[in-house]
């Protein structure tokens, strides 16, 4: 039986991995942590533009898309601009200009704090409330298009895998002060 030139689980001395042809890297990964890190930078980028991909038929971006999912459900009240940093899925520098696109396209509203001015509450509109309900269905069928293949007990190994790294992840950035 003759081995498969691409191999999905890089065997050391068998084959090269696919992410090292993807690449066209020629020298060896450093350790099976970079492969494995660059792997989920890469499957990260992928899953990430499939994502825009869809958002993008419906006239936000995905981090727009983020923003009002998180504001559906802070529903009535809304959120504060920290608030909604502290929850988005991906580091947004600039949650203020975001906000304004989105109030520019009427799917949030904001007003600011009666007891403090500079405290602004955004809150989801209702064109924001209707747009998420347009999304809902091809959103909720993604996850399982991009990664229903995998299996259940694949999937669980995943997450508790990316959980334990994220971990490590937060505290790395922790003992640096937090700062990006």
């Amino acid at each position: 039986m003759l081995l498969p030139a691409i191999c999905l689980i890089s065997i050391p001395g068998n084959c090269m991995s696919s992410l090292k042809l993807e690449i066209e890297q020629q020298r060896a990964f450093s350790s099976a942590e970079e492969e494995a890190l660059l792997n989920v930078l890469r499957t990260s980028d992928c899953l990430q533009r499939v994502f825009q991909r869809s958002t993008r038929k419906f006239g936000v971006t995905s981090t727009q898309y983020n923003v009002l999912r998180i504001l559906r459900g802070a529903q009535p009240r809304g959120l504060t601009c920290a608030a909604i940093g502290s929850r988005m899925i991906t580091s947004e520098p600039d949650i203020t200009r975001l906000l304004t696109r989105l109030k520019t396209l009427k799917l949030i509203r904001q007003h600011r704090d009666r007891s403090d001015r500079r405290v602004v509450w955004t809150q989801i509109s209702e064109a924001g409330l209707d747009l998420l309900k347009s999304m809902d269905p091809v959103v909720e069928q993604l996850p399982k298009e991009m990664l229903g293949h995998l299996g259940e007990s694949d999937v669980a190994e995943l997450i508790r895998l990316l959980e334990l790294a994220r971990q490590k992840s937060k505290i790395m950035l922790d003992a640096d002060g937090g700062v990006d």
